[in-house]
């Protein structure tokens, strides 16, 4: 990956549905010259195009990261969590918590219903510590591509 395809991602994280004829200039090149540049990306499996919802626009009005510390093996807890709707995502780690998880409800009460009803009796649950964050219109994704 060159210079030039971290500049097409750049572009791409700010306009997923960017025209090739405006993708082109921006990263100095052609428009057919940006789409086969993309087009190799895709085909080498080193980018993948998806579609990440907003939370906070489909409902949700109170969100959360936990922080979740585990006896035993993490996997189970993540899995167990993974299969409510209310995660967003679940995912293992290294240092001070075991896994993160991430959560939406409908509002803080709720919110706070899901962390004390659901997430903490999950057998292995240890620790957890919650960064909530209410209110928030906009969830943005991005990953510096160097």
């Amino acid at each position: 990956m060159d210079e030039i395809d971290r500049a097409i991602l750049r572009e791409l994280q700010t306009d997923g549905r960017i025209a090739y004829a405006d993708l082109g200039p921006k990263v100095g090149l052609s428009a057919s010259a940006a789409r086969q540049r993309l087009q190799r990306l895709l085909d080498t499996k080193t980018v993948q195009v998806v579609g990440v919802t907003d939370p906070m626009s489909m409902g949700g009005q109170a969100m959360a990261l936990l922080g979740i510390a585990v006896d035993g093996d993490p996997r189970a807890v993540a899995d167990e969590l993974a299969r409510r709707e209310e995660v967003v995502y679940a995912v293992l780690t290294s240092g001070g918590f075991d896994l993160f998880a991430e959560v939406v409800a409908p509002g803080p009460r709720e919110l706070l219903d899901f962390v004390n009803d659901v997430v903490r009796p999950v057998e292995g649950v240890r620790q957890m510590q919650s960064f909530p964050y209410f209110g928030i219109h906009t969830h943005r994704f991005l990953w510096d591509v160097g």
